[in-house]
């Protein structure tokens, strides 16, 4: 197999899918599958639908379209506010849009009208994370213009937090989100279908022992894919951890010295070198860069530690020991790796069902 590449076990996504489905299930929670870090892969998409998620979610309408040329039927939002000039394609492959700008609500109207569909919208509301939201002040105002409007349907409302500030998902922003909904329902005589309150970094909060209010969506896409959740980048209880792995392949291996030498001046992405003497050290290099992943969301093997990174190259201590050339290296990945490492043509995508172990290393 080629090399660098992204192992992604297909069977441990729908395990750690179909247990957060059954768990949050028990709650009245139902699961929107996030497939944007896999970049819409058909083969994600059907993983997450094997195990029960109520349809699909993706930030990026280039993913919906992709998973419905392969035929994908099941539910699709789009789960990133629509760009203006998007509204005709956003009609046509996604069934609901999360929303914040009316402009834009009126051209997915006008679009919908045009393409004689029916268009559901949530309502993004701003409750502390500072990116997406409409104020809490303007959403009775802005669900009543969705009303009004042709060929839409008031689908929900919901939130987005930890993402730009880390504001975290607890017992005081939900119910603020449950009185929302209590607020639009009661003042525009409607009854919201979904109220989302957020992403995995929800898992804490939903899993926990307090109330759950009018909370009955959220979506999931870093749980599922690594089994984690990302307020702290701890486990979850019964998810796997290991169902994506990046391989790299070793192209250089010397012993050479810790420091280098000459003048020194920034690098290749403008950081500065910090090194400590430590004498000859076993250096590896593998055929993987910034260009293809971000170094600091690698996790590499006991006994391997990760020195750098230029574009095309990155750096192992392999403390007293020496990789051959040739040997592949797995690594663990975070979002920010994976993301990096499935939008990069550089990186194969390797995607299996029942995947057998693999050794991790060949050691000289």
């Amino acid at each position: 197999m080629s090399a660098p590449r992204l192992e992604i076990d297909l069977d441990k996504i729908t395990h750690n899918a179909r247990v957060l489905v059954e768990d949050l299930g028990e709650r009245g929670i139902a699961v929107t599958g996030v497939t944007k870090a896999a970049l819409g892969a058909v083969e994600v998409a059907k993983a997450m639908l094997r195990a029960g998620v109520s349809g699909l979610g993706d930030s990026r309408i280039e993913n919906i379209e992709a998973m419905r040329h392969q035929r994908i039927a099941a539910p699709i939002m789009l789960i990133r506010s629509p760009m203006l000039s998007q509204a005709e394609r956003v009609v046509k492959s996604a069934d609901i849009s999360f929303n914040t700008e009316l402009s834009v609500v009126r051209r997915l109207s006008a679009a919908a009208q045009d393409a004689d569909r029916v268009h559901g919208i949530v309502l993004m509301v701003e409750l502390g994370d500072l990116r997406e939201g409409i104020l809490p002040v303007d959403l009775i105002g802005a669900a009543r213009e969705v009303l009004r409007l042709p060929n839409l349907e008031l689908t929900g409302i919901g939130v987005n937090l930890a993402c730009h500030s880390g504001m975290a998902p607890d017992a005081t922003n939900m119910a603020a989100l449950s009185t929302l909904a209590d607020e639009v329902e009661a003042a525009l005589d409607v009854s919201l279908e979904i109220v989302s309150g957020g992403n995995s970094a929800n898992l804490n909060w939903a899993l926990g022992k307090g109330k759950i209010g009018r909370i009955n969506h959220l979506r999931l896409g870093e749980a599922i894919l690594l089994g984690c959740e990302p307020l702290h980048r701890t486990p979850v209880d019964g998810l796997h951890t290991d169902a994506i792995t990046l391989v790299a392949e070793v192209i250089e291996s010397k012993t050479k010295p810790s420091l280098p030498w000459g003048t020194l001046a920034e690098t290749a992405f403008g950081g500065d070198v910090t090194s400590t003497d430590t004498g000859d050290m076993s250096r590896a290099i593998l055929a993987l860069g910034e260009q293809d992943m971000d170094p600091a969301g690698l996790v590499p093997p006991d006994g391997l530690a990760i020195l750098g990174a230029s574009g095309d190259h990155l750096l192992i201590d392999c403390g007293k020991r020496r990789l051959q050339v040739g040997t592949e290296v797995r690594f663990a990945v975070n979002y920010s790796a994976l993301i990096r490492a499935m939008t990069s043509p550089f990186v194969d995508k390797a995607m299996a069902r029942g995947r057998t172990a693999r050794p991790s290393l060949n050691l000289a």
